[in-house]
């Protein structure tokens, strides 16, 4: 599941300046969508890149009325990438849901033959509102359910009753109630809509949702069995865009199924100083694991591209690569059995690669028979980096 972080900036927020700055600091901390009215499209593409969400406003401000959007004077406005009905009618109970509202309504508006995404907005005012939502879901590609009253919210019941048909949005007002919202039920909500004006809740609630996002990986130990200096090859530096901690590296290997932990080069060293953004990761042809979970050839890699970065717990996290330098270096052979299985990986002769070992992290040039490594281990093969169920032989 890909979650989001939505802004909610429309004119209940206050006037533009105030918008304005909500928005500014939803595009610094790394929002995915900003929920405004239709006529703060244009100003929002002006401040910055970033998915728009609009309000579309009715004749008779009705949910189920469809009518074409206001133009102004100067022609065309920009079009938003999602536009959001339910604003100032039924869906916020400004105009009332038909009497003895049975879960049966006319989304007519919704049903809009438009390339554009649709979606919902709903405040949970009741139990109709929440059959209301439902509703509305199966015909929106996302719904947005906004409680008056966090503690009540009926998130579990929408969580359970809505399929994959849309994403659920959840209202909240700081970054505890998104991490509520993400693990509402262990499956949690799509999404969440942040309403808050501090740009320090706005950059928390994405930090939980990029936490929300990665996944813990099962390390284990694999006993090395040979340590072998080879010729020259071709050595990959991976350079990131991301300062990486002590603890944290990339997971790299000549066989697929079959990885070592790197460490960046975060320690000091008296030939070098220390660069946490890089790791020397092996040469040309071993690979590197991506954050969705494949592989990429370390040669493959340019600049834009994400890797994976691992702690030594196993935690995630993806790195924008900047740069990589491929220069030719003295190699090692690495060689470790894990279980009846034997892997291996070429890393520089450098005593500035290390890799972590049961007794500490350990240069490559100090390893030796007999140490165990770090590995991240999985009994299947690869084609074009995508895990496969079939008989493949490396060696």
């Amino acid at each position: 599941m890909t979650r989001s972080v939505w802004l909610k900036a429309d004119d209940s927020v206050g006037d533009w300046e105030t918008r304005k700055r909500r928005i500014t600091a939803g595009l610094e901390a790394g929002v995915d969508w900003v929920l405004v009215d239709e006529a703060d499209v244009d100003r929002v593409r002006s401040l910055g890149d970033v998915s728009v969400a609009a309000f579309r406003r009715n004749a008779d401000s009705s949910l189920i009325d469809d009518v074409e959007a206001d133009r102004d004077d100067e022609g065309e406005r920009s079009a938003a990438d999602a536009y959001i009905v339910g604003k100032e009618g039924e869906g916020d109970g400004t105009v009332d849901l038909p009497g003895d509202f049975s879960g049966s309504a006319d989304l007519t508006t919704l049903r809009r033959e438009d390339e554009r995404a649709q979606g919902a907005y709903v405040r949970i005012l009741s139990e109709d509102y929440e059959s209301f939502a439902e509703e509305a879901a199966t015909e929106a590609d996302y719904t947005i359910v906004v409680g008056e009253d966090w503690t009540i919210i009926p998130l579990e019941n929408l969580i359970a009753r809505i399929g994959e048909e849309t994403d659920l949005i959840a209202g909240v007002t700081s970054a505890e109630e998104a991490k509520t919202a993400f693990e509402t039920l262990e499956l949690g909500a799509d999404g969440v809509l942040l309403d808050s004006d501090d740009p320090d809740e706005i950059r928390r609630t994405v930090e939980i949702r990029e936490e929300a996002e990665r996944e813990t990986l099962d390390l284990q130990w694999a006993t090395v069995t040979a340590v072998e200096r080879t010729g020259m090859a071709d050595r990959v530096c991976v350079d990131t865009g991301n300062l990486m901690e002590h603890d944290e590296g990339m997971l790299v290997g000549s066989m697929g199924r079959g990885l070592f932990f790197v460490h960046a080069e975060t320690a000091e060293s008296p030939y070098v100083a220390s660069r946490p953004f890089r790791v020397n990761a092996g040469a040309v042809h071993a690979y590197v694991r991506t954050p969705d979970g494949g592989t990429k050839y370390l040669s493959e890699l340019k600049s834009g591209d994400e890797v994976q970065i691992v702690d030594a717990d196993g935690k995630t996290r993806e790195a924008v690569v900047g740069r990589v330098k491929i220069e030719k270096r003295p190699m090692f052979r690495v060689e470790a059995e894990i279980g009846d299985d034997r892997i291996e990986t070429l890393l520089q002769n450098a005593e500035t690669i290390k890799v972590p070992t049961s007794e500490g992290r350990k240069s490559v040039t100090d390893l030796e028979a007999g140490d165990e490594m770090l590995v991240y281990y999985e009994q299947t093969a690869r084609h074009f980096g995508e895990a496969v169920e079939e008989s493949i032989i490396e060696k």
